[in-house]
């Protein structure tokens, strides 16, 4: 009862902070609260330019505290880390559970502030030790969003994300696999699967480029044909699209986005192994499998999942 009385009142100053913000349009600009309706348009569309520009606000003001969060776990929490817990393995579980936490703080703060709405389906799935989660990345957060959800979570970053100083913090204490080593890269994602971490890849390398078409490399298959692992499939979908390659952050689209993240049954790469020759075959022919189900199968069930609700 409490905690629903907290949400209410949060809810409610956010509405507040929404108006207070047009309002302060036209402040800046000396002018009478008139301008408020000439420049976000009169009518019935009003409302949704009142929430968009809000969205545009509240998502840089959100970026800003994750940037800033960022610099304060390298500067004051994981030297603290360092300091009072010697075990690399211990220090590094810490460090990790702090990353979660922080991202579902952020997440958490994005749907607070009306940026966004999620729904998870088939969560239970990730409460397991040494995985192999693959997933497509629409988005710019679809990162923050898993590794909010999965303990003990490793993933593969950029290098250069160990020289940013908003990210070079958590990437070393959480002991990231980077991929500067690109030759070693592969043995590293396994070694860090056979030390118990759930690894999250994301087989296209970076953001989708192509509207609903997705290239997978082949990194991911050699992991799980090398490391005998099986695959954790995870399916994001955002609607409308937002945080797309090259698209930048302030480009909102005219409603709030909604996030579907679903997880979805192990893949097992025995019958793979099995079936081809040799391994460089069994990669292939699981890459491929992969880009079909991600491409095709994958949507073809999220729509009728939809439209069992429809006529629900």
């Amino acid at each position: 009862m409490q905690k629903n009385m907290i949400f209410l009142a949060f809810r409610n100053l956010l509405r507040y902070a929404r108006w207070t913000f047009c309002g302060f349009i036209c402040r800046v600009k000396n002018a009478s609260p008139i301008l408020l309706i000439v420049v976000l348009g009169a009518g019935k569309d009003m409302p949704n330019r009142i929430n968009r520009y809000w969205r545009i606000f509240a998502t840089g003001l959100s970026f800003l505290i994750f940037g800033l969060g960022g610099v304060l776990l390298r500067v004051l929490v994981f030297p603290v880390l360092r300091l009072f817990i010697r075990q690399q393995s211990d220090r590094r579980r810490v460090a990790r559970d702090i990353v979660r936490r922080s991202f579902q703080f952020f997440i958490g703060l994005l749907q607070l502030l009306g940026v966004l709405r999620f729904r998870i389906y088939g969560l239970e799935k990730l409460n397991r030790c040494g995985l192999l989660i693959v997933a497509n990345h629409p988005t710019l957060i679809d990162t923050v969003f898993l590794m909010s959800l999965v303990r003990d979570a490793s993933c593969i970053v950029k290098s250069d994300l160990v020289k940013n100083p908003f990210t070079r913090g958590p990437v070393l204490a959480a002991g990231y696999v980077t991929n500067a080593d690109g030759a070693g890269l592969v043995d590293d994602c396994i070694h860090s699967l056979e030390n118990g971490s759930n690894l999250i890849v994301f087989p296209e390398g970076t953001r989708t480029q192509t509207e609903n078409i997705m290239a997978f490399k082949r990194g991911v298959a050699n992991i799980a044909i090398r490391g005998r692992r099986n695959i954790t499939p995870v399916y994001i979908r955002c609607t409308p699209a937002v945080l797309k390659k090259n698209m930048p952050w302030w480009q909102v689209s005219s409603r709030c986005p909604n996030f579907e993240i679903t997880i979805g049954e192990d893949i097992a790469v025995l019958p793979f192994m099995e079936n081809a020759a040799n391994e460089t075959l069994a990669v292939r022919e699981l890459t491929q499998y992969l880009q079909n189900y991600f491409n095709r199968d994958i949507d073809q069930k999220l729509n009728q999942r939809e439209k069992k609700h429809e006529f629900a």
